[in-house]
Order: structure tokens, then C-alpha cells, then sequence
């Protein structure tokens, strides 16, 4: 059984010296939220290290500010947490927002249809795309992508990120998953809400059969689109490791899973702590909407 290394009991004390190890662990913990909480202010700009590092900086007036330190990388010792999340988190942003824009094109059109259109082939078809989209993970769809339009036909680049072209595979192959979640939801929750009395009062009136729908049936059907809207959004603008190995994508799900191997505690605390905060803002513009799409929702 194999064994790792150990090193020199100098090279350690110097290590536990330069990344504050050797505290005590209330004392790292209160100064690992304290780094990320606080912002810290300075007249004069401090010469950058992996301790004082910041994702956020603006200057107000001739006052410095740096907020959310996350802290160095122990894999890297060139770069800190922070220098990771500014290269790798505008990527999985894009790819993220990208995939949502497809699976909201896709799901909501093809869930009102299927409801509008219950019980016909186009419910049957609507539904098969669906539970073709559920089944069919990320990782069977990706390859199959790669070989049919990079392989075979040679429209589009196997990997790599950048331009447009390198982001329609990637896109499609996370998007369809979550619009065949949304265009269920959608369908379910519309086949509710056109049962409703409202509904029939509002054809009686002899309003048009897409004012019904639009106005008063999809708005009030959307609340539990919009519910799992929010984790949605945390998840795929955080980045998802096997779509970015996939397709060669250097983005946040990538250095996660490769900083659990590597034992970087930093990068595992820092992109979790992140993923919360992004999880946290999704649910508060979640819960907002709601009083928007029914006017029964009162916050008080």
C-alpha cells in the first residue's frame, strides 16, 4: 500500500507559518468569514500577496476597497482562489445563461403545447422529447453531439471555448435536459390552471383563446416553473464538470472536482460558499416574481 510522502518537519512549519495553519481553528475560522465578509479599505494599494487578494475591487475616491477574499490555492501556489473564479467563473457563466436561454426556448413552448393540445401527437411528441431529455444524461449526450456534427458532418469544433460555434454543443447538451423538466412542469401546471372556473369565465366573456391563455392561464401557471427556475440557474452558471471534460471547456466544474483530488480545501470551500451565494440571490429573485405572477402573494 502506498504511502504519501512526508515532508521535513521545517517545510512543514513553514507552510502551517505562510498560510495561518498554526492558529487556532475558532481563530481560522473567524478570520476565513471575516476575509470574505468584511471589506477592507486602504489609501495606498498593498503589494498583492496570496493573503490580501480579492474577487471584488473598486476605489471610492482615493480609498482602495477589496471584498471576498477566498483565500491561496494550496495546488497553486502562483495563483489564489480568487485569480481561479475570475478565469474560470465568467465561463461556466456563460455557458450556464446560454443553456437556460435554450431550455426556456424549448421547455415552455413545447409544455403549452402539449397541454393546449392534450391527449394528440403533439402532447405525445412533446412528452417523448421530454422524457428523451430526462433520460439521455450529459455525458451519452455530449459524445453523441461530438460525432455527429464535429465528426461526422464537421460543422461545428469538438471542444475548446470561445466563439459561438464552440458554444451551441455545449449549450444544447445541457439545455435539453432542463427543458424537458421545465416543458413537464410547464404542461402539468397549465393542465391545472385551464380546469380552473376563472378560465371558463374568461371564455365565456368571449375573450380570444390566446388572451385566455397568455393572460390568465400561463401567467398563473408559472409559479412552479419559476420555483425550480432558481436552483437551475445556481447549478449551471456555477459550472457541471462532465459537460465542460467533455467538451474541453476550462470552467468552474472542472478545477472543483480537480480540487478534491488535490485536496485544494481553499478552492472546495470557496466554490461551495459561491454556489450558496448564487443559490441564494436565485431564490430571492425567485421569491420576488411570485408576488408578480399572482397578486394573492402579499410580503409583508
Amino acid at each position: 500500500m502506498e504511502t504519501e510522502p512526508t515532508l521535513p518537519k521545517e517545510i512543514i512549519a513553514n507552510l502551517e507559518n505562510k498560510y495561518r495553519l498554526n492558529d487556532p481553528l475558532w481563530k481560522q475560522y473567524v478570520d476565513y468569514l471575516t476575509d470574505i465578509l468584511v471589506p477592507r479599505f486602504s489609501t495606498a494599494e498593498e503589494v498583492p500577496s496570496l493573503l490580501t487578494d480579492a474577487l471584488i475591487r473598486f476605489d471610492v475616491g482615493a480609498v482602495h476597497v477589496k471584498w471576498m477574499n477566498f483565500g491561496p490555492s494550496y495546488a497553486s501556489r502562483a495563483r489564489t482562489v480568487n485569480d481561479i473564479f475570475k478565469a474560470q467563473l465568467p465561463i461556466s457563466a456563460q455557458l450556464g445563461v446560454l443553456a437556460l436561454c435554450i431550455a426556456l426556448t424549448i421547455g415552455i413552448p413545447m409544455g403549452i403545447l402539449a397541454a393546449l393540445k392534450q391527449n394528440t401527437r403533439w402532447d405525445y411528441l412533446g412528452m417523448s422529447v421530454a422524457i428523451f431529455g430526462v433520460s439521455v444524461p450529459v455525458i451519452v449526450l455530449g459524445p453523441l453531439l461530438i460525432w455527429i456534427f464535429a465528426v461526422t458532418l464537421r460543422w461545428l469544433p469538438a471542444t475548446g471555448w470561445g466563439t459561438w460555434q464552440q458554444a451551441i454543443m455545449p449549450s444544447v447538451a445541457l439545455g435539453l435536459g432542463s427543458s424537458a423538466l421545465i416543458a413537464r412542469l410547464t404542461r402539468a401546471s397549465l393542465l391545472q390552471v385551464i380546469r380552473e372556473d376563472y378560465i371558463r369565465t374568461a371564455r365565456a366573456k368571449g375573450l380570444q383563446e390566446r388572451l385566455v391563455v397568455i393572460r390568465h392561464a400561463l401567467k398563473n401557471s408559472m409559479i412552479p416553473v419559476v420555483t425550480v427556475l432558481g436552483p437551475l440557474f445556481a447549478a449551471l452558471t456555477t459550472g457541471t464538470f462532465i459537460a465542460e471534460t467533455i467538451f474541453g471547456i476550462p470552467g468552474m466544474g472542472k478545477f472543483f472536482v480537480t480540487s478534491i483530488g488535490n485536496r485544494d480545501y481553499p478552492v472546495i470551500m470557496g466554490t461551495t460558499l459561491l454556489y450558496a451565494i448564487f443559490l441564494v440571490i436565485a431564490n430571492l429573485i425567485v421569491d420576488i416574481t411570485y408576488a408578480w405572477l399572482d397578486p394573492r402573494i402579499r410580503y409583508t
